[in-house]
């Protein structure tokens, strides 16, 4: 049926695999308490990608439809389903709402703390996207608020296991820095790929302030929040994670590699799994962290015990 395909285009059924940044938050609350771990979990966290996909759904209609203009004088993105014409936008309205009713009452089933994350990241859609917040326009915003999705996932991973405790903070503000760092790239290879600087502002509002300096520099200071607060994670939490500190150190310099390739891939995430050392480094990583969060390695607990005590430093 040629005439629906542009409309399931527009909800990006292919950006789902974003919702893979909900695992972090499951895996630490299981870990946290284990005894939450069986069938019913697993039901639970089934209905949790469901909700979370339909609500992400939602807010990439909006997007679709408000970026539309602005997406035409893109080299890439003019060929949108909305900016060719191949969508009415009355019904693409129509279809946002559906989408954000659907998967705010799917997430309602899951307990009223699932159900205000599901709805903060709806929020946060509308925030990006809707004038005259905007925050998509603004320099340095546009980041903060498109990467604040990325610890509203691992809170909707956390609460989808029935957990009733809060995550830890600092995990929270490691994971929304790792996620900056992400956006920021993205917007690099972006403002890279255009190659006009004209042309960049009238794709991007935000554009008329970057530019390749000040995107480098934004990178660089996401990169060294994320591994300040994520220390403060491993050391108050698990101190094992410190031996994976080599592994994401690497992640990190092979990402801001992709950022300078010529049509870089980091513009696509989606995309990202076609980069196979890559992905195959991305799954070591997520192997060997696996592993140390549930492995103990009593030794670390001596090496790193502190030599000076705090009363002398008073």
């Amino acid at each position: 049926m040629p005439s629906i395909k542009p409309y399931l285009q527009i909800a990006r059924f292919d950006h789902w695999f974003k919702n893979v940044f909900m695992l972090p938050g499951i895996v630490v609350a299981l870990y946290a308490e284990p005894d939450l771990f069986g069938l019913q979990t697993g039901v639970n966290i089934i209905i949790a990608l469901l909700a979370a996909g339909m609500v992400a759904s939602s807010n990439y209609i909006l997007n679709e439809i408000l970026d539309a203009e602005y997406d035409a004088l893109h080299p890439v993105k003019k060929n949108r389903p909305i900016p060719s014409g191949k969508v009415n936008k009355q019904w693409a309205y129509m279809q946002w709402i559906l989408f954000g009713l659907i998967g705010l009452g799917v997430s309602a089933l899951l307990g009223l703390k699932f159900f205000l994350v599901a709805l903060l990241l709806w929020i946060m859609g509308c925030i990006y996207n809707i004038p005259p917040v905007r925050s998509k326009d603004k320099p340095y915003f546009d980041v903060l608020s498109e990467s604040v999705n990325n610890p509203i996932r691992l809170l909707l991973g956390w609460y989808a296991t029935g957990i009733a405790v809060v995550p830890p903070l600092s995990l929270v503000l490691a994971y929304w820095m790792v996620g900056a760092f992400f956006m920021a790239v993205k917007r690099f290879a972006e403002y890279r790929r255009i190659g006009d600087p004209e042309v960049s502002a009238g794709y991007r509002q935000s554009f008329r302030y970057y530019d390749e300096e000040r995107l480098l520099t934004s990178i660089v200071f996401y990169a060294v929040a994320f591994g300040l607060f994520f220390g403060i994670f491993l050391i108050r939490y698990r101190i094992e994670l410190i031996l994976a500190i080599p592994l994401i150190a690497g992640f990190i310099a092979w990402y801001i590699h992709l950022g300078f390739l010529e049509d870089s891939p980091a513009q696509y995430p989606e995309q990202l799994y076609r980069q196979r050392g890559f992905f195959l480094y991305c799954m070591l990583c997520m192997v060997v962290m696996l592993s140390l969060l549930f492995i103990p390695i009593p030794l670390l607990q001596t090496i790193f015990q502190p030599t000076i005590r705090p009363e002398i430093l008073l």
